[in-house]
């Protein structure tokens, strides 16, 4: 696991957080981040110098635009990559270590938000990752299914042997899911939870995709 980090308690009390809906972290998984807002450049510059965690969240539906409602669980990320672009800007990379529950915010003493994170739901996500064996078959016929509605594609001969974690994982974090879409697989419990809110979610796209009336001839 990134950082070390082998019990909740060795994860850091206070944590920045990156409010940024449809980018989903998951704990083991890389998320590349392009970073150009000042206030999120001064949240890097902050973390690089500490822990080098930061909390993705995303939001919780209407709000007050400028500091909306957080959504009850996130990710924390360690910076695994990082690099500066001649104009200032960020280009990092977040490898997931631990979901959190979002506790209590703190005031406003720097220009990106801070939260207490409660890590003991997901003391699981510092344990090793086990695989998972469930019908291929079946779910990369959703995915196609899925995938032809939305005009999309992917490398089906890696979609055919990548292991059943790596897959699901990927699929949560890459495919274009709703906002409660992306939370409910943040939140599933473990991999084959996520797998079975997944399943789902593709198979309700290709009922609404059967349901289409036929086109006007």
């Amino acid at each position: 696991m990134p950082g070390g980090y082998r019990k909740v308690s060795d994860l850091p009390v206070l944590i920045p957080v990156f409010p940024l809906d449809g980018a989903l972290l998951l704990p083991g998984c890389q998320l590349p981040l392009h970073i150009f807002e000042p206030r999120y450049l001064n949240m890097i510059d902050d973390a690089m110098s500490g822990a080098r965690i930061i909390g993705m969240i995303q939001t919780a539906g209407p709000g007050d635009r400028a500091r909306p409602t957080l959504a009850s669980v996130g990710c924390a990320g360690r910076v695994t990559a990082y690099a500066e672009t001649g104009d200032g800007r960020y280009m990092i990379t977040l490898t997931g270590v631990c979901r959190f529950a979002a506790g209590d915010e703190l005031g406003a003493t720097t220009p990106y938000r801070q939260v207490r994170p409660d890590f003991s739901r997901f003391a699981a996500d510092l344990e090793p990752e086990h695989d998972i064996s469930f019908d291929r078959a079946t779910f990369l016929g959703l995915l196609r299914r899925y995938l032809d509605h939305k005009g999309l594609s992917v490398e089906w001969d890696a979609a055919k042997q990548a292991p059943a974690r790596a897959l699901i994982n990927s699929l949560a974090m890459g495919l274009p899911l709703d906002r409660a879409e992306k939370q409910a697989l943040l939140e599933a419990p473990q991999i084959a939870d996520r797998l079975v809110v997944l399943s789902a979610l593709l198979q309700i796209d290709a009922a609404e995709d059967d349901d289409d009336p036929p086109p006007l001839q």
